[in-house]
Parts: C-alpha cells; structure tokens; sequence
C-alpha cells in the first residue's frame, strides 16, 4: 500500500501538454480595475508621510498578511493588517510596503504578487492564486495608478531590504516572508503608528460616518426581523440579519455581532448568538459595519422585544441611560481620556447603591481599591475607534488612558449594568436583565460629535422605534 497523499488533481493537468498548450492562448482581456473609494490614495499618502516624519532616516516595512486557515485547505478571506491599510489603502493579499528614507522624507515602494498568466501553471493549479479559481485581480500597473505609488513585483522584495542603512523597522508577525529577510521587529513602530492613528482626518471621519450610516440601517433590519425571530429563528436569525447589511454595504462586520436575548444580555461577549428570542424579554444589539476602507462603527442598542419595559427593566434603563448621558458630557477637548469613564461610573455606583446593592458607601465602592460596583460593569465604558474597533491598542499608556482628548479623536461611550440570571446579590426582578448603551463619538475643537445619533436612546424613543419597525 502507497503512503503517499491523495492528490486534489488525480488527473495531474499541470503535467498534460495537451491542456497546457490549449490553456495557453485565446484570453480576452480581463477586468483588474481597482476600486476605491474617493480619496483613499491621497489619505493614505498622508498617512505615509506622518509616520515618514516620526521616523527620519530609517527605513520601514509593512505587510498586509496573508489570509488565514481556517481548517486543512479552506481559509478565511482576507482582512489586510490595520496598518498596513492606513499606509496603503490597498487590499491584496501578501503585498509589502517598503519606505526608503530620501532627503527629507520616504519614497515608497509596495510590493505585489503580479497575477499569473495563462502560460503558468498556477493560472489554472492554483486555489489559493489562480485566475480560473478566484477570479481577475489587479496588477502591479492597476495597483500603482490607482493609490499613486511605485509597484514591483514581490520578488523584488529582498532587493528592497539589502542595503547600507543599519535598521529596517518592520512590524513582526504579519508575514512569514518578511520576517525570515528582518532580523530585528520594532515594537517602536507599531506604538507610533497606534498614537499616529489618534487623531483622525476629516477623510477617516468621513469613513466612519458611512460606517455607522450602514451600521443604523443594519439596526433597523434587525427590528423589522423581531418577529421571525421570536417565531423560532432566534438569536441567530437576528445575527445573520444584520450580518447580510454588512456584507452588502461593506467588508462585513466590524467584529463578531454580540446578539443577547433575555438572560444572554448581561454576558459581555455574547457571540455564540444560539439562544431563542422571547417576545416578553430584552435584546441587546451590539454590532457594527466595517466599511471598505477598513474604518469600522461600533453601536450598542437594548430594547425590548415586545416594544414595552417592564418596570424593572426601565428602571435598570434608566439608569445606564443617565450614566450614558453623564459619560458623553465629558467627551470635550482637553479633558483626561478617564473623565468620561469616571463620570459614567459614578452616576451607576450611585445608582445602585441606592438600590442597596453595595456592601458600603459610594465613596468606598468608587475608591481605587473599592470598585464594589464592578461586579455589575467589569469591562470599561469605552475605547478609541477607528480601523479596529478597539483601535490605537498598541499605544502608550501616556497618550491613551492616561492621555487627555484632542480633536479628531473618534471613541465610543458605553455603560451598561450586567445582572446575570445567577447572581445571588442582585433583587430577584433584576436577574437576568442586561442594558448597555454605546455610542460613537468625534471630538471637536468645541466638544464632541455623535455620529450615531440617528438611533435613538431615551426609554421612549427606542421602544417607539421598535414598535415602527415591528409595525
């Protein structure tokens, strides 16, 4: 018995002279046009130029990546690195920006995988690469008129990288090829390009609006969805509903759609989305679009299925709301990142304190070694925005937590209590009821922008707007 593997081929083509020479010839031309969206490759020239000024005289490298597996031979499609789409805009898979210091700046060069021809085997063998497998995908000529920028062949790449200069910055783990040709990955580069992408230009803001634009509509699907979901879809139905609005408006998804019906509310991450939806519970929706330019929303809604609180819910919505309300109030420039963090927390420890659910004072529970109301709000009540929708991660601690706002900052607000089914602390009628509310934000010169304002919050609107949904 042979132990060699089965083959995917057993019909070997690549080594069928009859089919290669017939394969060969006869091609019409094929579509490689690249489409962006209006401004992509200027944004990303000055996004190049930024980081050109933060690192004079040193050279730097950036993959996009390469897509994942998924199981034996299947992979999940491609989302280039975060960084790399703030450079370049460009989406191919396996491309490589290099930046070679000249003058008073950077010429950049990206490096591309030139499509196969017809005359090479992996224009028809190859699954992962091959045009009669995967389609026409643009070139090095489509790739450089469209984002303005010099392209080579990826072959060229250790030419790139071979030189004089003592460093090349690179960003380690994102491609197994430029990591075997740079010995040494800068943690440096990544904490600059996360402080960099802070602040936000009016083209990024742009991006994001259109993100959260898609992302209220995706919202308005899933309500209109309420009752096919409570007939026996369920958490799932509602998941795929808004899941179908991101798809058609853009990459996809943000992250993974957190569906939370009834007691599935208070788990922070609940993105299982396997549980049925009752007609006398909550749903909490948090989930976002990412467009095609990578910038993602961000945006949590609860509501009620039926349309109407109970008495016990409203009241638990209320409170997140003035918590919700006293957060955004102190997004404004100049004031620290934590204030609004502060500001919210404050309003919920007061809250439930007043509902006897600490074992002691406001003060004890707020004090950093308190923390009591915790228990009810683990995760923290917001983050920056942007490409990743928890971007900016790889900052410093200095320029982001313990940082102050500045204009074009994008971030999103986000209370919310978390009274699990389980939870002894909690009075009987709150068990099981989870609320958070989550908005995204842009500061201004005089304040802060919310840019999902078209979904609306109070207790009234949000179950005035299911019920028009619901029809």
């Amino acid at each position: 018995m042979s132990d060699r593997p089965a083959r995917r081929d057993p019909s070997r083509l690549v080594e069928a002279e009859g089919f290669r020479d017939f394969v060969r010839d006869d091609w019409g031309p094929a579509d490689r046009r690249v489409h962006l969206v209006d401004g992509a490759a200027e944004a990303a020239a000055a996004h190049r130029a930024r980081l050109s000024a933060a690192f004079p005289g040193k050279r730097i490298a950036i993959a996009a990546g390469i897509a994942p597996t998924r199981s034996n031979d299947t992979d999940y499609q491609l989302r280039v690195d975060s960084d790399f789409g703030w450079l370049t805009n460009c989406s191919a898979e396996g491309a490589v920006l290099v930046m070679n210091p000249v003058g008073g700046g950077h010429d950049a060069v990206l490096h591309l995988r030139e499509p196969a021809g017809p005359s090479e085997p992996d224009f028809f063998a190859s699954a992962r690469d091959g045009e009669l497998w995967i389609g026409a995908v643009p070139g090095l000529a489509e790739w450089s008129e469209a984002l303005q920028i010099e392209c080579r062949p990826l072959e060229d790449l250790p030419r790139s990288l071979r030189g004089q200069l003592p460093e090349v910055l690179a960003a380690k783990g994102v491609d197994p090829l430029l990591d075997a040709l740079v010995g040494a990955h800068s943690p440096e580069l990544r904490t600059t390009l996360a402080e960099l992408k802070r602040i936000k230009d009016d083209w990024e803001i742009g991006q994001l609006r259109a993100a959260v634009d898609a992302t209220v509509l995706g919202f308005a699907d899933v309500a209109r969805e309420l009752d096919t979901a409570v007939r026996g879809g369920g958490e799932r139905w509602l998941q795929g509903t808004f899941d179908r609005r991101a798809r058609a408006l853009g990459n996809g998804p943000g992250y993974t759609s957190i569906v939370a019906a009834g007691p599935h509310a208070p788990v922070l991450h609940w993105t299982r989305c396997d549980g049925p939806v009752a007609e006398d519970g909550l749903l909490l929706l948090d989930a976002g679009v990412e467009v095609s330019t990578l910038y993602t929303a961000d945006v949590t809604r609860t509501f009620p299925v039926a349309g109407e609180f109970t008495d016990a819910e409203r009241r638990v919505y209320d409170l997140v709301l003035k918590a919700h309300l006293a957060g955004i109030a102190e997004v404004k420039p100049g004031r620290d990142y934590r204030a609004f963090h502060e500001a919210a927390m404050a309003v919920l420890a007061e809250g439930l304190h007043d509902w006897g659910m600490l074992p002691g004072s406001v003060e004890k529970s707020l004090d950093r070694n308190g923390q009591h109301h915790r228990r009810y709000i683990v995760c923290g009540i917001g983050h920056f925005l942007g490409m990743d929708v928890h971007d900016c991660a790889r900052a410093s601690a200095a320029s982001y937590h313990e940082g102050v706002l500045e204009p074009g900052m994008a971030l999103t607000v986000e209370p919310g209590l978390y009274f699990h089914p389980n939870d002894l602390t909690v009075p009987p009628e709150l068990r099981g009821v989870g609320v958070r509310i989550e908005d995204d934000l842009v500061v201004t010169a005089t304040g802060a922008d919310v840019i999902s304002d078209a979904l609306p919050i109070t207790a009234d609107g949000i179950t005035e707007w299911v019920r028009d949904r619901r029809g």
